[in-house]
């Protein structure tokens, strides 16, 4: 999910007074629709720019399925309208609804994320959230010059909303737009119980993506290190705005790619296996069932020993993730050998600059704690 789509998020929790029936406020859409805060299927959507509030959208489960990312677009193309909404105060929900465990799904973009996010999301052991745009409403009132107590209690909010499962004795995995990265040792803090995974794709095969999305994707991943810059991630790897202007596209998303690693890594070695590990996205499409079975182990699903075989030979690993036309992985090993053949030259020069840089900032290549041990 880019920059530019998130752009339009421009919610933030604000301040507002509180009367009366504090849950009687606004409810947009099908008003015989009841609000139910225990009822998962009300989704956390949105924070309320100035009104210290969050939109809540009735999306069931079923319609998850469907769309690759919980945005209004992605609602709209699925229900034919933005769905039911309700808007209710923060600080009442704040007092109504405690911390539950969780799973997050940090990735570096091009990984397969929206692929494991479905292949976890098993009725019985779990449910899978694609990029809710709460989130990114948090980032948003980062970079707007929110105080962090306010961006604290924000993210607060929307983890412990988003962590209600959708039936008794299901966990739910998160997995946040990778805007959230620079996030991700705060919501961490914020969820002592929750325990998370960072999936990237090798660096060549994420120079791949970007080059077979074209354009559009080339200017995503400037848009996505204008965020990075803000946060601080790219001055440890000793380079500044000037340095990223003079970069080529490839070398900004192969820093962006460095910059995630850099920090990932420092977060692994803090919070230990027991709560961080790494997955590679070769390893997801080349052993799916063995991939499956350790990260619900790693998230502490209850997932039978067949699920996962069942689960790697369905529709989760035969249909594209994003457009959900059928799709192969022989399919994805031949666009990706073409894409690379038709830009090997550009794609070895950076991924030669790429090392040198990680060897002088001390980023290894692979990052700690594996999901899948040695066989």
């Amino acid at each position: 999910m880019s920059l530019r789509e998130v752009s339009t998020a421009r919610g933030a929790i604000g301040k507002r007074r509180c009367s009366g029936d504090a849950l009687a406020l606004k409810l947009r859409g099908m008003a015989s629709l009841p609000f139910d805060l225990a009822d998962a299927a009300w989704l956390a959507h949105r924070l309320v720019e100035g009104r210290d509030a969050v939109r809540f959208a009735h999306v069931p489960r079923a319609a998850h399925d469907a769309m690759a990312f919980l945005t209004d677009d992605g609602f709209i193309a699925h229900f034919g309208a933005m769905p039911p909404q309700v808007d209710l105060p923060a600080a009442q929900l704040l007092g109504q609804i405690g911390k539950r465990p969780l799973g997050l799904l940090f990735h570096s973009a091009f990984c397969g994320s929206t692929l494991l996010t479905r292949a976890l999301a098993e009725p019985g052991a779990a449910m899978g959230l694609s990029e809710p745009v709460i989130l990114n409403d948090v980032v948003g009132m980062r970079s707007r010059g929110a105080p962090p107590v306010a961006v604290a209690r924000a993210a607060d909010l929307a983890l412990r909303l988003l962590a209600r499962p959708f039936a008794a004795g299901e966990g739910v995995v998160i997995k946040p737009s990778n805007l959230l990265n620079p996030f991700a040792e705060l919501l961490m803090a914020l969820a002592p119980d929750a325990r998370a995974l960072f999936l990237y794709a090798p660096l060549d095969m994420f120079l791949v993506s970007v080059v077979r999305k074209g354009l559009p994707c080339r200017l995503w991943v400037r848009e996505l290190m204008q965020g990075y810059l803000g946060a601080g991630m790219i001055a440890p790897l000793g380079l500044g705005p000037e340095d990223v202007f003079r970069q080529s596209d490839l070398q900004v998303a192969a820093t962006g790619w460095l910059a995630q690693h850099r920090l990932f890594a420092a977060l692994a070695q803090r919070l230990g296996p027991a709560r961080l590990r790494t997955l590679t996205s070769e390893q997801l499409t080349s052993d799916p069932a063995r991939v499956i079975a350790a990260a619900a182990a790693h998230y502490g699903l209850t997932l039978a020993p067949e699920a996962a075989a069942r689960i790697a030979a369905g529709p989760a690993f035969t249909r594209h993730s994003k457009s959900g036309a059928d799709f192969t992985p022989e399919q994805r090993r031949t666009e990706y050998a073409e894409a690379r053949g038709a830009h090997a030259e550009e794609i070895d020069m950076v991924c030669a600059w790429a090392k040198q840089l990680a060897q002088q900032a001390g980023i290894a290549m692979d990052a700690p704690n594996a999901l899948l041990q040695p066989a």
